[in-house]
């Protein structure tokens, strides 16, 4: 393969971004373009891709690899990708956002995302980092005039500064270490010296940038807010492709090069994960606010793959990428439905909005119902066997307290995600809120997302041996 063959996934989602700014920029005012279907393009394309690069392994520029698994996690951020510009063609228009910004901003955070997952080189993570960063800053304030995504954005935006100095500093130490910012010569470095103060700083420093961007506790506090602040679409953007960019470098970084300090950054990634998954369960009980109540869940979310991380194992590394999938389809598909019903006036987020729902969209309750079971973990749904095999290999690796916490803490989530169902179909408050119709494509991406919600819960051995095989070739 040629130099170029690694990045060309990236390239086309790239494309497809200025493809879609200069779009804006020549349709005439008040001209109705469908835009997004550059962005559909794009990341069909970039899906493609990646399956002809499956198993070739191609490296370019020594620093940016397309092994298999950047291509897995290139496949969950394409149908992320897809289905946000399917929901978005809806909310864009009714909410009054500029979608040349919107789309062109959702690509080029999409092409970070992918960088990110297939950088083999800290200074090309940091690098991914930060291109995914700006973009979904700007997305979060993209309402100018709404006070309360301003504040989100600024408080995402300053949180986020801190997190990347720390980030930053953790690869001045490794680069002291090492003599080079590669993964591998790290590695190399680490499992032939002892490990020392600066190794232990090293590691500090990078699992504090990567748990900001994971939204673990203690570094969750811009999670609510941004989540709250957001337009619907892009809260749902964000806590499915940021997340599993995040987990993507979090997973290549300490399950290759920093596997030999595996003893020593365990028992802070086990309080990590027990402090993330007990606040986002309990504080998801206390909300209201359905984006907030998500937020928390995102939370506690990622607790649970923490835990696949600390087991380190075949399974629970498999694991990591399976949930992150699952995840992503589910809570998509919750928050899709969210930001469909909402409008510029009434964002429909208020756990009342939900009141006698069953009644009046009977597909849309059903649909919601089956994505809230999904995250909460109910079987034949993708959720329930994404917590088994993660727990499992928590269990596997001896660390039998870890699960116990998280069967616990997904047993209380299950109450906030109940409140939904039972608003929905068990209470009709007052005044039905205004509603708006929800288009044929939107309804074909959320039926795409239930069955994708079942077929992973129902028959979820081929793609768990995909990623399997995936995340075995980043060592």
């Amino acid at each position: 393969m040629n130099s170029f063959a690694a990045t060309i996934p990236i390239l086309i989602v790239v494309l497809s971004a200025i493809a879609a700014m200069l779009a804006e920029a020549i349709r005439h005012p008040g001209e109705r373009m469908y835009i997004a279907g550059f962005g559909l393009i794009g990341l069909v394309g970039a899906a493609v891709a990646s399956c002809f690069l499956w198993n070739t392994d191609a490296v370019s520029f020594g620093v940016v690899r397309a092994d298999n698994f950047a291509l897995f996690i290139n496949i969950i951020l394409c149908i992320v990708g897809v289905l946000t510009m399917v929901f978005s063609h809806d909310v864009v228009e009714r909410e009054g956002l500029p979608a040349g910004e919107y789309y062109a901003l959702t690509l080029f955070a999409i092409s970070g995302m992918m960088l990110m997952a297939a950088a083999t080189d800290l200074l090309v993570i940091f690098l991914a980092l930060e291109v995914l960063s700006l973009a979904v800053y700007v997305l979060t304030g993209l309402r100018r005039e709404n006070p309360a995504a301003a504040e989100a954005a600024f408080k995402y935006f300053l949180l986020g500064a801190f997190s990347s100095a720390f980030f930053l500093y953790g690869i001045a130490f490794a680069f002291t270490i090492s003599g080079s910012t590669r993964l591998d010569q790290l590695g190399t470095a680490i499992a032939s010296g002892p490990n020392t103060t600066l190794a232990m700083l090293a590691v500090g420093l990078l699992a504090v940038g990567f748990c900001f961007k994971v939204s673990a506790v203690p570094f969750h506090m811009w999670t609510p807010d941004a989540y709250e602040g957001a337009p619907t679409i892009v809260t749902a953007f964000m806590s499915t492709g940021v997340k599993a960019a995040a987990f993507a470098g979090f997973a290549r970084v300490f399950l290759s090069a920093l596997e030999p300090m595996h003893d020593q950054w365990v028992p802070i990634l086990s309080a990590i994960a027990v402090a993330t998954m007990v606040l986002g369960s309990v504080m998801g009980v206390l909300q209201n606010n359905v984006k907030r109540m998500l937020a928390y869940s995102s939370i506690a979310h990622a607790g649970y793959l923490l835990l696949g991380i600390i087991a380190a194992n075949s399974a629970g590394k498999s694991a990591v990428l399976f949930y992150l999938l699952t995840y992503a389809v589910a809570n998509l598909g919750a928050l899709g439905i969210v930001s469909l019903l909402g409008t510029a006036s009434h964002p429909h987020d208020q756990l009342r909005d939900f009141g006698g729902l069953w009644k009046t969209r009977p597909a849309l309750a059903g649909l919601m119902t089956v994505f809230l079971l999904s995250l909460g973990g109910f079987p034949p749904t993708a959720g329930f066997i994404g917590k088994w095999y993660i727990f499992s290999a928590a269990v596997q690796e001896g660390h039998y307290w870890l699960a116990i916490v998280g069967v616990l803490t997904s047993v209380v989530s299950v109450f906030f995600y109940l409140r939904i169902v039972v608003m929905m179909y068990m209470t009709d408050e007052g005044a039905e809120p205004a509603r708006p119709a929800v288009s044929v494509p939107a309804m074909a991406a959320l039926a795409f997302a239930m069955l994708a919600t079942f077929y992973l819960g129902v028959l979820p051995t081929r793609v768990i041996d995909y990623a399997l095989e995936s995340i075995q070739t980043i060592f």
